[in-house]
């Protein structure tokens, strides 16, 4: 739910010059105020431009792992050297999965 801060707070006086009423149907007014879904089917129809890559390959050089990098055995990520927080039971674990 939205907040908008700008506008004035309530004060003492203000909340109690409210009737209980008043609340009961704001209550009621809140609840039942409905929930705009999507349906499946009106966005099964819809089709974006340039959206279809059913035909494309991807095609990239991978390097193998260098001496200056280290597999994290938490992430599994290949990362540099410098990146190397601390080992745990001899497993390299990088600065991102040691936080």
């Amino acid at each position: 739910m939205a907040t908008d801060y700008d506008t004035p707070r309530k004060t003492d006086d203000d909340l109690n010059e409210d009737s209980i009423e008043e609340l009961k149907s704001r209550r009621n007014d809140k609840s039942a105020s409905a929930v705009d879904v999507d349906e499946f089917e009106q966005a099964e129809g819809l089709e974006l431009p340039g959206a279809d890559l059913s035909n494309e390959e991807l095609a990239v050089r991978v390097l193998p792992k260098q001496q200056d990098e280290f597999t994290c055995m938490s992430c599994f990520l290949v990362h540099h050297r410098s990146q190397l927080a601390e080992e745990k039971n001899g497993q390299p674990i990088c600065r991102d999965c040691a936080a």
